[in-house]
């Protein structure tokens, strides 16, 4: 299965382009989108710069060895049921965990599973570094997960979709549920409010 175009411009849009050789933040040299040693060639060394076309050119022969093992790691009749935005969702979640880590994830045991739906919900458990829960993974994982769940064609996925997703997030995170529930209560006490002070303001 190809990985289409929202996949990559999701794993652009997260990766960041790095036209010169840095540290990431597992003190591992990495340049362009990501690209590490353990990718493959080219070998990332101190000092090392490349062009953006360069970059591209290495992003895709990345992609198209994450696709292939990850295609390998689904079963052959549930692979056949995915489409390319779910295909690409697992490609992205790949390249940024590693596909060892893809094998033993809960994510692809729902999707081996026929559990698509569980998907979204189990990507939000791989959003910390070090032990610390990263935005930036928050956001990835979101991403991903919303991938998963527009259709191909589309350009987001149908609101339910987005609404349970929202929810078993929220589920998973009591605290920050807690914090929106309050948060809720109080703007409907106030839209409560200003509709009873609108209400006497006409005389009724």
């Amino acid at each position: 299965m190809r990985v289409n175009e929202a996949t990559l411009d999701l794993i652009k849009r997260f990766e960041g382009l790095r036209l010169k050789a840095y540290l990431d933040a597992a003190g591992v040299w990495t340049i362009c989108y990501g690209h590490t040693s353990r990718a493959g060639p080219p070998k990332v060394k101190p000092g090392m710069k490349l062009t953006k076309v360069e970059c591209d050119e290495i992003l895709q022969r990345d992609i198209e060895k994450f696709a292939d093992q990850v295609a390998k790691a689904i079963k052959p009749e549930i692979l056949e049921r995915l489409n390319e935005n779910q295909f690409g969702a697992l490609v992205s979640f790949a390249y940024n965990v590693g596909i060892g880590n893809l094998r033993r994830s809960s994510v692809l045991r729902a999707v081996n599973e026929g559990r698509f739906s569980d998907v979204p919900r189990l990507l939000m458990r791989w959003t910390k570094a070090g032990g610390k829960r990263l935005r930036g993974l928050v956001r990835r994982r979101r991403a991903e997960g919303r991938l998963w769940l527009t259709p191909v064609g589309g350009k987001r996925p149908p609101l339910p979709a987005i609404v349970r997703h929202k929810k078993d997030e929220l589920a998973t995170r009591p605290r920050l549920a807690a914090a929106w529930s309050a948060f809720l209560a109080s703007l409907i006490t106030l839209i409560a409010a200003f509709w009873r002070e609108i209400m006497s303001w006409l005389g009724f």
